[in-house]
């Protein structure tokens, strides 16, 4: 009888499996590849090993036998299995090994890209990581494009939220964070040093607006949402250059967290940073891949790496 499953062999139920397909040893020979007297033995060593007769002559053709055939049955779901196992090994593989495209807006490089490289150095070396600096209104288009496999941007409000950019079915959106805004006011500004500051106490500002799409929202947006439009009186796309014109009395600014927390006491005499408190307004930082795509193994170490930059900016 049957010497046990431990003897089962693959190539040879694979064998036997096209013998099937093929109709004739011949042809299963031409298939694998082999010699036509290999695959009669290869069959005989099979059945000897399972203790069944598999062949039976018919004509000039074999058959396979009724117990061949309840063999074959199970050898498919056995073959079933294994092309998973191999599908998640190439998965597990690929992931430990692959590049991923991510393109991020300025101040995310340093604050968040260079920290999750660093992280996934040690935890996944076979993970490279190409960083492309764009405008956080391009990343959609970068996205769409195909030039990047993973997005950073920003918006006003969270995916989820109402009025926030959740609709466009290509992309896959996750929230990585919410970075507070503080109020930058020059030095000698007679509100730098007033208890309790609100924004709607700045109404009446000049408002120095930053210069990409999403930037501008979120500090209209922000201003709108305390009782006021804003006066757009100056725009620059670097946080040196409006904190400059901050320092020159030039007006009052909008300043991410996460913009300034590299440089030091702001990196700008003359400007005084203000917690907004309770009410302060916040800016999204998005990850964005297209759908289904976030499954693939080495962007999601990406997106991993990226949640878990400790956050210096709050």
């Amino acid at each position: 009888m049957a010497h046990g499953m431990t003897e089962w062999d693959i190539k040879k139920l694979h064998i036997l499996r096209t013998l099937d397909e093929r109709g004739t040893v011949t042809a299963t020979a031409r298939a694998l590849l082999m010699t036509p007297s290999a695959v009669s033995q290869q069959l005989s060593n099979l059945a000897k090993q399972v203790g069944v007769e598999l062949l039976e002559a018919h004509g000039r053709r074999v058959r396979l036998t009724g117990a061949a055939r309840l063999l074959l049955g199970h050898a498919d779901a056995v073959f079933a299995q294994l092309e998973r196992a191999d599908a998640e090994l190439a998965a597990y593989v690929q992931g430990e090994a692959g590049e991923v495209r991510v393109g991020a807006f300025s101040t995310a490089v340093p604050a968040l890209v260079v920290p999750a490289v660093r992280a996934l150095r040690v935890a996944h070396p076979g993970v490279r990581v190409r960083v492309r600096e764009a405008e956080a209104g391009e990343a959609y288009e970068l996205l769409a494009a195909g030039e990047v496999d993973l997005a950073l941007s920003l918006a006003a409000q969270a995916p989820g939220e109402a009025g926030g950019r959740g609709r466009d079915g290509r992309f896959t959106r996750v929230t990585l964070f919410a970075d507070p805004l503080d109020v930058a006011l020059p030095a000698g500004h007679s509100l730098a040093r007033a208890p309790g500051l609100g924004l709607a106490d700045l109404a009446g500002e000049a408002w120095i607006f930053g210069g990409s799409g999403p930037w501008s929202e979120i500090t209209l947006a922000a201003c709108e949402a305390a009782g006021f439009v804003p006066e757009a009186a100056h725009s620059a796309s670097g946080w040196g250059a409006i904190l400059a014109m901050v320092a020159a009395g030039m007006g009052v600014a909008l300043v991410p967290r996460m913009a300034v927390s590299g440089r030091g006491a702001v990196g700008q005499g003359g400007v005084v940073m203000r917690d907004l408190g309770a009410a302060r307004p916040r800016r999204h930082v998005i990850a964005a891949t297209r759908r289904g795509a976030e499954a693939a193994p080495a962007l999601s170490h990406v997106l991993t790496a990226l949640r878990e930059v400790p956050p210096t900016h709050t």
